[in-house]
């Protein structure tokens, strides 16, 4: 059973949580929730205190008010936006997944399948590409069998093309795993067509809510501006029609 303030679907729920770092409030009563089978993406300028919120959430770091609210016996993976390895670390992809706990080869052999990297298994971990090590972190991530994937800028270092196929697959992960996800990215016209709820943050959340809600909010337009348009309208090219923020083609006028 979930805890009293949490409801049946609930994985997890930050209420009214701060933090201050030597006297600079990071965090300023943000509350968030992040439910099954859901993505809620984080976006928002640089020091805005996502990365600090969400390991305020994963239990890393303490909030100096406020209260997070977990699942018992809740299972996550995590992510990390980037890894650092040491290139004279003879470790091997295999090795380096073993590390997540999951001994199922199974399991393994088809999360690698997903992904499309099942001939990195044998790959030192140094020599892969920056597209196949954000799709590594990811594998390590699922091989937990998570009810909460959470995902810090899951798309860094990849290009355009391999970030769209990216956020589809983190798509497909949660439709079939029915887990609830929280993502860190500034890649807004991609995450836009890929999440349920956006949460603008700013130290505070200054909008959320569907993706063409935000769009349109005042807050979010004044903090993205004409960034936000650029990045919303990545297609400049001549047609007949519009695209809606998640990039599907909008009915003609007066339909």
């Amino acid at each position: 059973m979930p805890p009293p303030n949490l409801n049946s679907s609930t994985l997890i729920a930050a209420d009214d949580v701060s933090k201050v770092f030597e006297g600079r409030t990071v965090l300023d009563n943000v509350s968030l929730e992040v439910n099954q089978g859901k993505i809620v993406t984080l976006i928002g300028p640089n020091g805005a205190g996502k990365t600090t919120l969400v390991r305020i959430i994963l239990g890393l770091m303490t909030a100096d008010s406020g209260t997070v609210s977990r699942r018992p016996d809740l299972n996550i993976g995590y992510m990390p936006q980037k890894l650092v390895i040491d290139p004279t670390m003879p470790i091997a992809v295999s090795r380096f997944l073993e590390l997540s706990g999951s001994s199922d080869p199974d399991h393994l052999r088809d999360t690698l399948a997903q992904l499309k990297i099942p001939h990195l298994l044998n790959s030192p971990l140094t020599s892969v590409s920056g597209g196949e090590m954000q799709r590594v972190l990811l594998a390590r991530a699922m091989l937990r069998r998570p009810q909460l994937l959470v995902l810090d800028e899951p798309a860094q270092g990849v290009d355009v093309s391999g970030q769209a196929e990216l956020y589809g697959l983190i798509s497909e992960i949660r439709d079939q795993q029915n887990c609830g996800v929280i993502m860190i990215s500034h890649d807004l016209h991609l995450v836009m067509s890929s999440t349920d709820e956006v949460v603008c943050l700013n130290h505070h959340v200054c909008c959320h809510g569907e993706p063409e809600h935000v769009s349109n909010d005042p807050a979010f337009l004044d903090l993205f501006g004409a960034r936000s348009a650029e990045s919303l309208a990545i297609y400049t090219h001549n047609h007949n029609h519009e695209h809606d923020v998640r990039g599907q083609i909008k009915p003609p006028r007066g339909e």
